[in-house]
C-alpha cells in the first residue's frame, strides 16, 4: 500500500488536532494547578492567621493565669501572716499562764519584738519578762530543724541586742 498526499495531508490534520488536544490538555492542567497553587496559599494564610489568633489567645490566657498565680500567692501569704498572728495571739496568753503555773509573777508580755543593733534585727514573737526572769517565744504553726538553729541563734544573741535587761534566767520556747 503506497501513502497519497492525501493521506499525508490527513496524518497532518491529525497530528495537528492531537497536537492542539495536548496543548488543551496541558493548559487544563496549568490552570488546575494554579487554582491549587491558589487554594494552597490561601490555606497557608488562613492556617497563618489560626496561628497567630491561637498563639494571642494563649499569650492572653498566659498573662491572666499568671495574674491569678499572682493573686492567689497573695491571698495565700496573707493568710500565712494572718494565722500566724493567730496562733501568736493564741501562744502570748500560754506564756503568761506556764509562768505563773510555776509560781513566776509576769510584769510584762510582748508580742512581735523588733530590735535593732549595728545593721542587724532580731525578732522576737513573744518576750516575757519580770525584773528575774526573761522567756523568749519562738512562734511556728510547723516547726523544722531550720527554725530551731535560728531559735538558738537568736538566744546567743538576745543579750547583744537587749543589754538593759540583766537577769540571767533566760529560757527560750
Amino acid at each position: 500500500m503506497t501513502t497519497t498526499a492525501d493521506d499525508v495531508w490527513r496524518l497532518l490534520a491529525e497530528l495537528v488536532e492531537a497536537q492542539k488536544e495536548t496543548e488543551r490538555c496541558f493548559q487544563e492542567t496549568e490552570r488546575r494547578f494554579q487554582e491549587t497553587e491558589r487554594i494552597l496559599k490561601e490555606q497557608s494564610l488562613e492556617t497563618e492567621r489560626r496561628f497567630q489568633e491561637t498563639e494571642r489567645i494563649l499569650k492572653e490566657q498566659s498573662l491572666k493565669t499568671d495574674r491569678q498565680i499572682t493573686r492567689v500567692s497573695q491571698e495565700i501569704g496573707n493568710l500565712g501572716g494572718k494565722w500566724g498572728r493567730f496562733v501568736e495571739n493564741m501562744v502570748a496568753p500560754a506564756c503568761e499562764t506556764l509562768f505563773l503555773n510555776r509560781q513566776i509573777p509576769v510584769h510584762q508580755v510582748s508580742q512581735r519584738v523588733r530590735k535593732r543593733l549595728d545593721g542587724k534585727t532580731l525578732e522576737i514573737d513573744v518576750l516575757v519578762t519580770n525584773e528575774n526572769h526573761v522567756l523568749v517565744v519562738e512562734v511556728k504553726s510547723s516547726l523544722s530543724v531550720d527554725d530551731v538553729k535560728e531559735l538558738i541563734k537568736n538566744l546567743t544573741e538576745f543579750r547583744q541586742f537587749f543589754q538593759n535587761i540583766t537577769t540571767n534566767n533566760y529560757m527560750g520556747q
